[in-house]
Parts: C-alpha cells; structure tokens; sequence
C-alpha cells in the first residue's frame, strides 16, 4: 500500500469530500479517460446479468448515474447508491437515488434481483464487508455484475496504460475539474487486490460461479457471479 494513501475512516472521509468535488465534471472528464469506451463496457455488464426486464438492479457507488441510465434502457428497474451526496446531485435522475456507505446498505435482505457497481472496488474503505453487503440484499439466483480498472501485464499496453493513466489523467483532471483528485484515482489501484483474491472474497461472501474477463489487452476487467442460494 502506497504509504500516502488514506486508510481507515480517514478514506472514507476523504473520497466522500473527492468525489463532492469533482462530481459536476465527473461524467465528461470520465468519458474522455477512457475515450467514450467506458459506456460500451458498461451495457455489457448488463447484458452479463442475463436478468429479464424489470428487475430490479441496485447500482452500488452510482456516481451521476451512468449505470442506471444503461439498465433503464435494457428495461430494468435500478436504484442507485452512492457514498457522495454530490455525486447523486448531480446525476440526470429518473430512478431512486439513495445516499449510503455501500458497507451498511439500507435495504432489505434479498431485496434486489441484482446489483451492478462501476469502477468504485478502490474506494471502498472496507471491500470484504462491501462484498457481503451486496450478497445480502441480492436474492439467492440473483447476478452480481462489476467493472473495474485493470493493468495490463506487459508490453505496449501496459507502456500506454502507464503513460495515459498515471501522466496523462492527472493532467487533463486536474485542466477539467481538480488535480488532486485526478492524481489520487491512478495512485488508488493499490488498494486494489489482486484477480484470485477478489474471486475468493466473492466466494466467502456468498457468491458462486464467479467469471473474470479482462477488456482490451487488460485495460479494465470484469466480474460476473450468481448470489448462491
């Protein structure tokens, strides 16, 4: 772990007080990062969950609602969470927004028929107890669907990952909207476990048939699972 990052409710803290900040220009300066293809990796996610329309999806760390939008649009019925107030204000609406720590979610027990989260497995002060969150208020078959940032192994990927991510991002972040915040995303993939560790972590929580794809020669990945019976 990279000494200067936050831990503890020091973290929580201060990503809820980041994400305040950046969220009016969160969806447009997110869309140029990964050069619009964010939105293409989402409605896949979606498809992923193979649920018929109108379920009911619970949009875990929703941000201004990109996820939502997209499940409205395959005929579900989302709910978003988010740990920023700010983030939820600033989203376009058109579904339930509610403002919760993901790792104390307020929701009934098997409540949803499943649950997306985007890009958000970083910021979470406590994963572990995140992850059992989501299985509780997932129904037994339910699908579990995530996208996160990855880094590619080696060669011209991982050389573009590293000079577009971690030079690139901070500079056009911090021309846009705010520096800090962008020079703290690409620093924050360190708290991120590795593949088989989160693959476990959704197995203790409750989760089965856990499926990892990587997107793009590893520039993001993808999680799918069933919430086991």
């Amino acid at each position: 772990m990279t000494a200067s990052l936050p831990v503890g409710e020091d973290k929580t803290r201060r990503v809820r007080a980041m994400f305040d900040t950046i969220a009016p220009r969160y969806e447009f300066v997110n869309h140029i990062m990964t050069f619009g293809l964010d939105r293409r990796w989402r409605r896949r996610c979606v498809r992923d969950m193979f649920l018929p329309p109108k379920s009911r999806i619970l949009d875990v760390a929703a941000g201004t609602g990109d996820f939502c939008r997209d499940l409205i649009a395959a005929g579900h019925l989302p709910v978003a969470t988010d740990l920023s107030f700010g983030m939820l204000s600033a989203g376009h609406g058109g579904y339930e927004a509610v403002h919760a720590d993901a790792s104390a979610l307020p929701f009934r027990d098997a409540s949803f028929d499943g649950l997306t989260c985007g890009y958000a497995l970083r910021n979470f002060t406590d994963l572990a107890g995140t992850f059992h969150e989501m299985a509780r208020v997932i129904r037994p078959g339910g699908r579990l669907s995530i996208i996160e940032v990855a880094e590619p192994k080696g060669g011209i990927w991982r050389w573009g990952f590293n000079l577009w991510f971690r030079r690139c991002v901070p500079l056009i972040g911090g021309l846009l909207s705010d520096r800090a915040a962008y020079s703290y995303l690409p620093q924050s993939t360190a708290y991120l476990p590795d593949t088989d560790t989160l693959r476990s972590m959704l197995v203790e929580a409750g989760f089965s048939g856990v499926n990892h794809r990587m997107i793009l020669g590893g520039l993001s990945q993808t999680f799918s699972a069933t919430r086991a019976g």
